[in-house]
């Protein structure tokens, strides 16, 4: 197979390499997959209007997010087990985002603990919450994540029950006995249960995500911490209007990858609404998206559509796979040298310049 060079083509090698099982649970969706499908073809629906005539012999991609200096407007998004793609998973992952001058969001149901991460890749550290039925539990992980020196909390608002991924179901996932979550809860399961009708992962959920969340648990998520709260999963202007005002610092514009509701809107498509009911509120809180990101053009119409960032996912596990922490950087280059390539394209030398005009109507 000739050297991946572009991010679809990380995605056939790394299939190539991994465990079928491995490969389904990383790649797959919910039901159809539409929404999966949906989120990267909604981008490419998507038409640029070029500027021409610019001087865009230097082009900058830095940005600032919750107050973070980036390098560039892309973050690695959470994503559980990270070692079942390679063995130092979300150690390496953490060091390729520090590297490329952007950060990770560690997911609660990552195969390393927050601190070993944080040790690893000393800096801006994020980290993905899930609210527990037990209260005093999910406060006992926020003050662990604070403790890590993490800086903000995502939490992931889309889940109070797993969305059916056939292809889990098929395969019975569960975690191989040789690795286990590392974040896990007080006195809380270590690994995944074997569900031999089920998926492992959907059993584990239900038994210990809350789903009797509202927007009460951000209000008190604020009284129980100090770091900055976005809430994950938001698709429509109303909620993200609630999500600040019920004090979350910004929003995520995410359907969970394809992952929980089937034939859910595509993000791309979610982003104008949520960016203009933002605006209209005077918030000014932070807005992000993640979902389908697959090209440099795919960033610029995010941010030209209000992002102030995206969040970049399974492509970063197809980058682990294929050489650890060297694969994981490498996709984070190939995506920022595309993004700088559509910029100068697209007559933009800075980030300050893209703007809704870039859109086709």
């Amino acid at each position: 197979m000739p050297p991946p060079l572009n991010l679809f083509d990380l995605e056939a090698a790394a299939r190539e390499r991994l465990p079928a099982a491995t490969y389904a649970y990383y790649a797959g969706g919910a039901g159809d997959e539409i929404t999966l499908r949906e989120n990267v073809a909604a981008f490419a629906r998507l038409a640029l209007r070029p500027r021409v005539m610019r001087d865009v012999s230097r082009r900058d991609v830095t940005t600032t997010v919750l107050g973070h200096a980036l390098d560039l407007p892309v973050l690695v998004a959470p994503m559980a087990f990270q070692r079942l793609a390679h063995p130092e998973g979300e150690l390496a992952v953490a060091r390729a985002a520090r590297a490329a001058g952007s950060l990770m969001v560690l997911s609660t149901l990552a195969t390393t603990a927050v601190e070993e991460v944080q040790a690893a890749a000393p800096g801006p550290l994020w980290f993905q919450l899930y609210v527990y039925k037990d209260r005093g539990a999910t406060r006992a992980l926020v003050e662990r994540a604070e403790r890590a020196s993490c800086t903000a909390l995502v939490l992931t608002a889309d889940t109070p029950y797993l969305g059916r991924r056939e292809g889990d179901v098929r395969n019975a996932f569960t975690l191989p006995p040789e690795l286990s979550i590392g974040n896990v809860v007080p006195g809380g399961p270590t690994t995944l249960p074997e569900a031999y009708a089920e998926s492992g992962l959907a059993v584990y959920v239900a038994s210990l995500i809350e789903a009797a969340l509202s927007w009460r648990d951000v209000e008190w998520l604020r009284t129980v911490t100090r770091l900055p709260v976005l809430v994950k999963g938001v698709l429509r202007g109303d909620d993200a209007r609630r999500a600040v005002e019920h004090g979350a610092a910004g929003v995520i514009v995410s359907n969970h990858g394809g992952r929980q509701l089937d034939t859910a809107v595509a993000t791309i498509r979610a982003l104008p609404e949520v960016a203009e009911a933002l605006a209209g509120a005077g918030a000014g809180a932070e807005i992000l998206l993640d979902g389908g990101v697959r090209r440099g053009t795919d960033v610029v119409k995010a941010l030209a559509l209000g992002a102030r960032a995206v969040l970049l996912g399974r492509p970063v596990l197809w980058g682990l796979t294929l050489d650890g922490e060297a694969g994981a950087a490498r996709t984070l280059a190939m995506l920022r040298a595309e993004l700088e390539l559509a910029m100068s394209l697209c007559g933009c030398a800075h980030l300050s310049e893209v703007t809704g005009d870039l859109i086709a109507p």
